[in-house]
């Protein structure tokens, strides 16, 4: 009855809320923590003051807030592993000004968050750095590794386990590396001589039970950190090792909405539907997915003299994503246009939102297909990413000291294998229900086939592989004052090399999978697909195992590494060389302090790829199966010096207040400059790049007042503005190109990205306060206005954004609940149309419980409103819905 009670106590404790703050037992030095351009972190002596547990962690975090020179945002591990969720970018969407999406292309969403945006902007203008230096970026799902090539860096691949600290860094300075118009995120690893033991060891068993896949799956990590009596040597190791499965149930209305035209059949019995709009390919979209992340830290630190500091850090993340996409969808493209629907169809607003049809005849005599069903496995598709830095801390003298790094990152997204089948189910007719943006497509297919192989198409192995990498040097020196008000002057230089590229050098020609698929093993959608999106659609559908479908594509079919299978469209290289030098002013007086300075930027830019003939006349440098192309080479060269100024002021011990402005620069998407070109044949749609793209110049103002009434306590206020010059949106052309199915030269709707402005303002708001000794409260809200030139939608604005949480502590017991909400936001660009993701929350909670000084346990839920993750195009229609169910953590956490 006790341990009941205790648990009813957690539990409505619980319930009032989330802190969305946690930290570590090792702390970072506030230089350290809000200089994402240092080469290396100032170590901290944590021999002095050792703090754990919610309540100090909140503490270290409005800390490093409070006495920083800019304006920035704080989180800190509670201790290995110990944020305040199982995912960085989870963790980071509780600060204001922050919001996360879980997809960076058009794969819809999943039960993680992948990306961070800051103020209301693309994901691509937010820079995330790791100890100050960038990282690779790396994507596993095929769009984002050819489609969207952005230049945001996929959170799946950062384990909270190698985090300490991340800050989130809201205005500028001279001595940041330049690449985040809208900011930065710098996540801070441990480092060996920070700790305060000689020997210490870490390590966490657990498993995650996700509920929708009915799947529990383990998750190991270690750590392990020696430094000798003198804290002159240390080395710290740590490995992890995690798998996820994942099962999204969707609908997705694949084509979008098509128009009839005057030009189509049934307009001469049905002239009312001309220029009406229809669903195009509304489906039943079952995805799973077994994700496998493993990898590991190591660093060495070295002090050969009280002046000298050496490291050596080292890092690796590779996550396998095998994956296995079914979608069974009413061909309303095929039957739409040529057959009349029955009497009672209902047009509204210019669409055909409810409608039903008999099974018919084509021209040919056969009966038309009213269903179509493709299940697409990618068994290997993977991504990783890593780097290697070695840096060097030098106090020359007691007013000089200089500092060093050489670095090299490289990340790869690959999908080896696409294994495709294609097949015609139903001749027995259909029909469809609009119900609008919010709500699920009702459908249905009369007398769908069984396992079958009609009308089979099919595309094997089609090879692509994405490489993203960078060099780089950094010198930075610091002259210190003798007192008086210009406090130290920061000065130095980088050298970086960046290049990325997209490859699909081969593919296979096709056999009879058809046959080899015939009679063989089949599995069923889920008893329960789709319960949560509501509304009436299929269900109960037969799918090929993805096995049989793998084992007939490999047997049946003959790869060509002979060029002929060769997608030139896809592939793209680009080098970019960045020189920058910089030199910042810092100074301080009784109550204020602040820095200005001049960066100076030089990027030249080398942009290789293929462009079609289809059209031209041109003769091809290369041929393969998908056309003619020519080779494309552009050069580029950007220089730009950019003024950053902030400063702060103390009106008492609690109450500051801060001011800044600056010019930020951000190098377009590389998808946006490559000029690979994607097309659609279903839809004769397409993207392709524009190399004549010029930098974001982004002019941000910002001022913030923090009011510490308490300890742990905060009540603040920002007002910040962004003017994007040359923001890149998009725009639509019509180009010929080779339909590499039919072999004909056809006219596709192209989408081309465009240099234009933008403009972004907001407010945020602030309020966290302890509760007793044993409770606190947390919550925030930020408001952002965007637009760009037109009235167009600015990539990644939530007009609202909102965190409410709170949590519990004792001795023994804690627990944590918290939830999320950010309103619709504009995604991108899709078949010519803007693409917006609905309005959408998450609730998350934790509860854990310190057995003995060397042993915890913690419970973490996250998703448990089991949200719907909805999308729609500008036109109004709906275009997906997703469910992915909720995740839970056990884990058992040791400690030496």
């Amino acid at each position: 009855m006790k341990l009941r009670k205790t648990m009813l106590s957690v539990s409505i404790v619980a319930a009032l809320g989330f802190a969305g703050s946690a930290m570590a037992q090792q702390t970072t030095a506030p230089e350290a923590a809000q200089a994402p351009a240092a080469s290396s972190q100032e170590a901290t002596d944590l021999d002095a003051v050792i703090v754990t547990g919610i309540r100090a962690s909140q503490e270290k975090s409005l800390d490093t807030k409070r006495n920083a020179a800019t304006h920035i945002e704080a989180v800190t591990a509670e201790d290995v592993g110990k944020l305040p969720a199982h995912n960085v970018a989870d963790t980071l969407q509780r600060l204001p000004g922050v919001s996360t999406s879980s997809s960076s292309a058009n794969e819809g969403g999943f039960d993680e968050n992948d990306r961070i945006s800051l103020r209301g902007t693309s994901p691509s203008l937010t820079q995330t750095l790791v100890n100050g230096h960038t990282i690779a970026s790396a994507d596993w799902f095929i769009l984002s590794q050819t489609e969207t090539v952005g230049r945001s860096v996929s959170y799946s691949l950062l384990p909270s386990e190698i985090v300490s600290q991340a800050i989130v860094n809201k205005t500028s300075e001279a001595r940041f590396i330049e690449g985040g118009s809208a900011g930065s995120v710098n996540v801070i690893t441990r480092k060996p001589l920070e700790f305060a033991n000689q020997i210490s060891a870490e390590g966490t068993l657990g498993a995650v039970y996700s509920d929708l896949a009915g799947s529990t799956k383990p998750q190991v990590s270690g750590l392990f950190n020696y430094k000798n009596d003198a804290n002159t040597f240390g080395f710290m190791a740590q490995m992890f090792y995690q798998e996820r499965e994942l099962r999204r149930d969707g609908q997705e209305i694949v084509g979008g909405f098509l128009t009839i035209a005057p030009t189509d059949p049934v307009a001469a019995t049905n002239p009312d539907l001309v220029g009406v709009k229809y669903p195009s390919l509304p489906g039943s979209a079952y995805f799973s997915q077994t994700r496998e992340r493993k990898g590991g830290l190591l660093e060495f630190q070295a002090k050969p003299s009280d002046d000298l500091t050496l490291g050596l850090s080292a890092f690796y993340s590779d996550m396998d994503a095998a994956n296995y996409n079914r979608n069974y969808m009413l061909h309303t493209g095929n039957f739409v246009p040529r057959v009349a629907p029955l009497p009672g169809y209902v047009v509204q607003d210019g669409t055909l939102v409810k409608a039903d049809y008999a099974g018919a005849v084509g021209a040919d005599g056969n009966p038309i297909g009213n269903g179509i069903y493709d299940m697409i496995s990618r068994p290997e598709s993977a991504a990783k990413t890593g780097y290697v830095t070695f840096d060097a801390d030098w106090d020359v003298n007691d007013s000089f000291s200089l500092k060093s790094q050489i670095g090299h990152t490289k990340g790869e997204g690959s999908t080896p294998t696409q294994n495709i089948a294609e097949v015609v189910t139903g001749t027995s007719g259909g029909g469809w229900q609009v119900r609008g943006t919010d709500s699920t497509v009702n459908w249905y297919l009369n007398n769908p086939s069984g396992p079958t192989t009609a009308g089979f198409g099919t595309w094997g192995i089609q090879y692509f592989d994405v490489i993203d990498k960078e060099d780089w040097l950094n010198l930075d020196a610091t002259w210190y004052g003798n007192g008086g008000v210009l406090s130290s002057i920061n000065f130095g230089a980088r050298y970086s090399q960046h290049s990325r590229e997209v490859n699909s050098p081969y593919g296979s020609d096709p056999g009879n999978i058809a046959g080899a698929l015939a009679g063989a093993p089949v599995g069923n959608y889920p008893n329960d697909f789709g319960s949560a999106l509501g509304g009436s659609f299929p269900t109960n559908i037969w799918y090929f195992t993805q096995d049989a479908l793998e084992q007939a594509v490999k047997n049946n079919s003959t790869v060509r590494k002979d060029g002929a299978r060769e997608n030139y469209a896809s592939e793209f290289n680009i080098t970019e060389d960045n020189t920058a030098a910089y030199v910042q002013f810092n100074f301080e007086g009784d109550n204020w302090s602040g820095n200005a300075g001049l960066r100076y930027v030089d990027v030249s830019q080398d942009i290789r790829y293929f462009d079609s003939v289809a059209g031209s006349g041109q003769a091809p440098d290369v041929v393969s199966l998908f056309g003619g192309f020519i080779r494309v080479r552009d050069k580029n060269s950007h220089q730009k010096v950019l003024p950053s100024a902030n400063f702060r002021y103390n009106f008492g011990d609690d109450l500051v207040m801060r001011l800044a402005a600056s010019q930020t620069m951000t190098m377009p998407d590389y998808s946006a400059l490559a000029g690979s070109v994607s097309l659609s044949n279903l839809t004769h749609t397409g993207s392709a790049g524009n190399p004549e793209l010029d930098p974001i110049i982004s002019t941000n103002f910002d001022a913030s007042l923090e009011w510490y009434f308490v300890e742990r306590g905060l009540l603040a206020a920002s007002i910040f503005s962004m003017d994007l010059d040359n923001y890149v949106k998009y725009g639509t052309v019509v180009r010929p190109y080779v339909n590499d199915q039919t072999g004909m030269i056809e006219n596709y709707e192209v989408t081309l990205p465009v240099n234009s402005d933008g403009k972004v303002k907001g407010v945020e708001l602030t309020y966290e306060q302890p509760i007793g000794d044993y409770f606190g409260i947390s919550a925030n809200y930020t408001y952002a206005d965007g637009e760009a030139d037109g009235g167009d939608a600015l990539v990644g604005t939530s007009k609202n954004t909102y965190n409410v949480s709170g949590w519990f502590e004792n001795d023994r017991w804690n627990a944590r609940i918290g939830y999320t909400f950010r309103s619709s936001f504009y995604h991108g660009m899709l078949r010519a149309n803007q693409y917006f993701q609905d309005d959408f929350g998450t609730l998350s909670a934790s509860v854990g419980f310190k057995a003995t000084d060397w042993l915890s346990i913690s419970l973490d839920a996250l998703n448990l409103n089991d949200p719907e993750l909805s999308y729609y195009v500008a036109d109004g229609h709906p275009q997906a819905f997703y469910n992915n169910g909720r995740q839970y953590y056990l884990n058992f956490r040791f400690k030496y």
